[in-house]
């Protein structure tokens, strides 16, 4: 039976790695949302873990959540971007097993003995740039092929070993530098542009499969220009200057404006497995205006009227662009590496809903002040709809991952 199980799992790289992220997915919004509902007094009493549990939130969202999807993603597609030797099942089993086991670690030190969580992280680590080094060696062999995309999505990886580097020596030193930099890279050095460089491929790309007439616009300069908005913005918060990143960030918006208007956002819904890659990006042009305004409100409000969106642009980015994008994506590998018809079925086009709702409801307590004395309800409620959503996606999808493909072929 084992062997069966494993023979599958590991007959390809998307399939561990995505059974191992939606479980994680699953566990990391268990434990917040037990640690918030004693935080609040909604349900039990608050919690005492050995790290900060805001602090072990970000780090698990960021380098023990999306990571396994991002790899399961580029061990398939690099090969296929550039015509090279395909990850060895030796590379990404070792990946996965590494992180699972480092997350599994984590966990268990966050309960009980931060040297624990701290045993946890470096196996992450170690899993992380297993992962970094099989899909450099990739580029690195690439010969006469467009290298533009995997050069950006690997200078981001590696931007995502010193953030957990950074969090490791943070838990050794408690240097809060070390800490801001781990999380600020993370998101605007690693995951977005990842999820940018991705999109910039993929979505046009796709679009132009199954979309009449469609002229497929992929401009690079576009992407360049996004990818420098997004790395001003980390510097300015890495410094504390947050005040002053309002032209990158509204810039980044009118360009990801641009490109949901020209990679045609509203014919896509006549395709639901295309619509939600749109919807996804869609959000990336609205954290970005959220995150300029209130930059800009930051730089000229006078210190009596500091009014700001607060923790609303960054989960319009994170849920709305980053989850739903992964959500996506992965349905899409899901599906289309499985033998079955490119086709999404009504049950997962909901459950992508739910992910809409979840960060709309995340956002309401931080925009309308009439909402901020229901902020530990709605943070709850928010949470709930994400976790059932993604839960429920996870049921209706691992069980692809440990069984063979319909058509009869390998992978």
């Amino acid at each position: 039976m084992f062997n069966h199980f494993w023979h599958h799992v590991s007959a390809a790289p998307h399939r561990s790695l995505f059974l191992a992220g939606s479980l994680q997915g699953i566990f990391t919004l268990i434990w917040w949302l037990y640690d918030l509902s004693g935080r609040y007094a909604v349900f039990g009493a608050p919690s005492i873990w050995s790290i900060s549990p805001i602090w072990a939130h970000a780090f698990l969202m960021i380098y023990c959540f999306f990571p396994f999807f991002i790899f399961g993603f580029l061990f398939t597609t690099y090969p296929n971007w550039m015509n090279g030797a395909k990850i060895t099942k030796r590379t990404y089993m070792t990946t996965c097993l590494l992180m699972v086991i480092g997350v599994i670690t984590f966990y268990c030190g966050l309960a009980y003995d931060r040297w624990i969580a701290i045993a946890g992280v470096i196996a992450i680590f170690l899993g992380f740039c297993n992962a970094f080094i099989a899909l450099l060696r990739v580029l690195i062999h690439a010969e006469n092929q467009d290298i533009r995309h995997a050069s950006v999505t690997s200078t981001a990886l590696l931007m995502g070993c010193l953030g957990i580097a950074a969090y490791l020596f943070w838990l050794l030193t408690e240097i809060h530098f070390l800490l801001n930099f781990s999380r600020y890279v993370g998101i605007w050095f690693f995951l977005m542009p990842i999820l940018l460089t991705v999109s910039h491929r993929m979505i046009p790309f796709f679009s132009s499969r199954v979309l009449e007439n469609y002229v497929l616009v992929r401009p690079y300069w576009i992407l360049w220009i996004m990818l420098t908005c997004s790395t001003a913005h980390g510097l300015l918060q890495l410094v504390n200057l947050h005040q002053y990143s309002w032209p990158a960030d509204i810039l980044l918006a009118l360009c990801a404006l641009y490109l949901s208007i020209k990679w045609g956002l509203l014919r896509s819904f006549q395709v639901s497995l295309l619509a939600v890659l749109h919807i996804s990006f869609a959000w990336l042009s609205i954290s970005m205006l959220l995150h300029g305004l209130q930059s800009f409100l930051a730089l000229y409000a006078s210190e009596t009227d500091s009014w700001t969106f607060g923790m609303a642009p960054l989960h319009a980015l994170t849920i709305g662009y980053f989850a739903s994008m992964v959500l996506g994506m992965a349905s899409r590998v899901t599906i289309g590496h499985s033998g079955r018809p490119l086709e999404l079925d009504r049950f997962t086009w909901i459950l992508f809903i739910g992910f809409q709702a979840t960060t709309i409801v995340r956002m309401l307590p931080d925009m309308v002040a009439a909402l901020n004395q229901y902020i530990p309800e709605l943070y709850i409620i928010a949470g709930l709809i994400w976790l059932s959503c993604f839960t429920l996606w996870a049921i209706r999808y691992i069980p692809i991952y440990w069984r063979p493909r319909i058509d009869g072929k390998s992978g």
